[in-house]
């Protein structure tokens, strides 16, 4: 694994989201003097949050698995999430699928509770081809974790020249890791509203089920059988546990700290600039930024890329007792629309031919359902605080006016719901934040998308923006636009692999059969309203 030459003694990190934590506990774990720099008033990056009022709400991701990876990160500097105050609850059902004929299943990581739910959704048969899909998704997520997720790569020759990585490799293969995903999935599984569940994840890469690799099999094995996962008092309680530990252990934290520039010497980083005049010397840098700004650091894109489809997400809140008669009680509901592989043509298509989705497949997501402190109590009643998701195209794909688009589109969505029975969501929904493709660009995210680019073969693995630039020999990248890609669990090795690039610490790997979570409590301590 190569590392950065010369000292590397003061590590300036930018972005405190979670690879920039990451990377920062790691780094302060390995004795560095570390300084991370957040142009937000809180830390968390794309798992932030926003203020209402009298609420908070998250304002990024709400799906959390592989919780293990937050206290091994705590863990450089001698902590753990209990010992941060972080309670991590798993969520039984992880989710609520409902679909065009009214029908539900839920989603349980426990194999026999799955079966069971599966037998009575889908008949006895099903079940046993889920068995079947389930060994082959845990078999997928056994050789694809250690050596192309939790693995820095040199070269893609590395798959080669590694002997380990060679091996895991030829497993993959073998395994028909690299056919599609979704009709590796349809050959099991009969039931086509069981197949959606087991391979809509593919939209966390970027693709459509249709068109993205079998080894991304490994997303819906975290999903579905490891578990999904909720901190009290929300996802933003991540990233504050992780910056309290960071500056506990002797880092510097700076927030409304916005960076404007590194100055480079040498084909160095010397120093990191920031809005308010400050300099801050470094022997390195770790840069969080989207991939879309990254020239605003001196580190141009030397290619071109496709980004992932976007998001319109609605936060706010609605009255606890419109919601209480919803046709749906769960903390994550996938409401599919009767239209499948059309919405994918839809949303994830090549530059200039996207459109919003004509039938959509929502994500709503009530978490006071799961941690009851969430809810909001007005002088009107109660509340509870909502986020709507609805994938759309991203701005290559279709450079819509979102700002004079959103407002309207949302109304939409909501009319959708109302007839798919949500009733009174149109009417009695506030919004206190509408995020689209355009507010994500704002913020400068590639092709106005916050799940960055697409998770295309030439674009992932070996093959995706690499974390060591060749134009900075001090630079190393870190996020979900680098190795090992898109996602929490992802993002947060990101860090770790950017810190191991500076410090040559060996790239120790957590075994997936033996992962920390499964020593978590096997169901949420709070009964969800069902």
């Amino acid at each position: 694994m190569k590392t950065l030459a010369g000292s590397t003694d003061r590590v300036v990190v930018i972005g405190a989201g979670l690879s920039g934590l990451s990377a920062a506990l790691y780094l302060v774990g390995a004795g560095r003097d570390v300084t991370l720099l957040e142009r937000a008033d809180h830390p968390g990056g794309r798992v932030g949050v926003y203020r209402g009022v009298d609420y908070e709400i998250d304002s990024g991701a709400t799906v959390l698995t592989l919780p293990g990876l937050i206290d091994e990160a705590l863990g450089a500097v001698g902590t753990s999430a209990a010992g941060q105050g972080l309670r991590i609850h798993r969520l039984a059902p992880a989710y609520r699928a409902r679909f065009a004929d009214h029908s539900t299943i839920d989603v349980f990581d426990d194999p026999d509770a799955m079966a069971a739910e599966v037998a009575r959704a889908c008949g006895p048969a099903e079940a046993g081809r889920y068995r079947q899909l389930r060994d082959w998704l845990g078999r997928v997520y056994g050789a694809a974790y250690g050596q192309f997720m939790d693995t820095n790569f040199d070269s893609p020759l590395d798959m080669i020249r590694v002997p380990e990585k060679r091996a895991a490799l030829i497993d993959l293969v073998r395994l028909g890791a690299f056919g599609r995903l979704g009709p590796r999935v349809g050959r099991i599984l009969h039931d086509r509203r069981l197949a959606r569940l087991f391979t809509f994840q593919a939209l966390y890469a970027g693709l459509a089920p249709t068109q993205a690799l079998a080894v991304y099999g490994a997303i819906p094995h975290m999903d579905t059988c490891l578990g999904v996962y909720f901190p009290e008092g929300g996802m933003r309680a991540i990233p504050a546990a992780m910056a309290a530990a960071l500056t506990a252990a002797g880092g510097t934290l700076e927030l409304n700290t916005e960076v404007t520039g590194i100055d480079y010497a040498g084909g160095r980083a010397r120093r990191v600039r920031t809005a308010d005049g400050r300099a801050y010397d470094c022997d390195a840098v770790v840069l969080t930024a989207d991939l879309g700004s990254l020239d605003v650091f001196g580190l141009p894109r030397r290619r071109p890329l496709r980004a992932a489809p976007s998001a319109v997400v609605a936060h706010g809140t609605v009255p606890a007792e419109v919601a209480a008669a919803w046709p749906v009680q769960a903390h994550h509901t996938i409401d599919f629309g009767a239209a499948w592989d059309g919405t994918f043509t839809e949303i994830a298509t090549r530059p200039g031919r996207g459109r919003t989705m004509s039938d959509p497949s929502l994500l709503l997501t009530r978490p006071a359902l799961t941690d009851r402190t969430l809810f909001v109590d007005r002088p009107g009643g109660r509340h509870e605080p909502l986020s709507l998701l609805a994938p759309c195209p991203n701005l290559d794909a279709a450079p819509l006016n979102w700002t004079h688009l959103g407002p309207a589109y949302l109304s939409e969505l909501l009319g959708v719901l109302e007839g798919r029975g949500y009733r009174g969501i149109a009417e009695h929904f506030t919004v206190d934040h509408l995020d689209t493709p355009q507010t994500w660009r704002d913020q400068g995210m590639l092709a106005g998308t916050p799940f960055s680019a697409a998770h295309l073969f030439r674009q992932t693995g070996p093959f995706r923006t690499r974390n060591l630039p060749r134009t900075a020999e001090n630079v190393v990248l870190a996020g979900c636009g680098t190795t090992p890609g898109v996602g929490v669990p992802t993002t947060l090795l990101s860090g770790k692999l950017a810190a191991h690039r500076i410090t040559g610490a060996p790239d120790t790997r957590i075994a997936p059969v033996r992962h920390a979570i499964f020593d978590m409590p096997r169901h949420d301590p709070y009964e969800p309203t069902r």
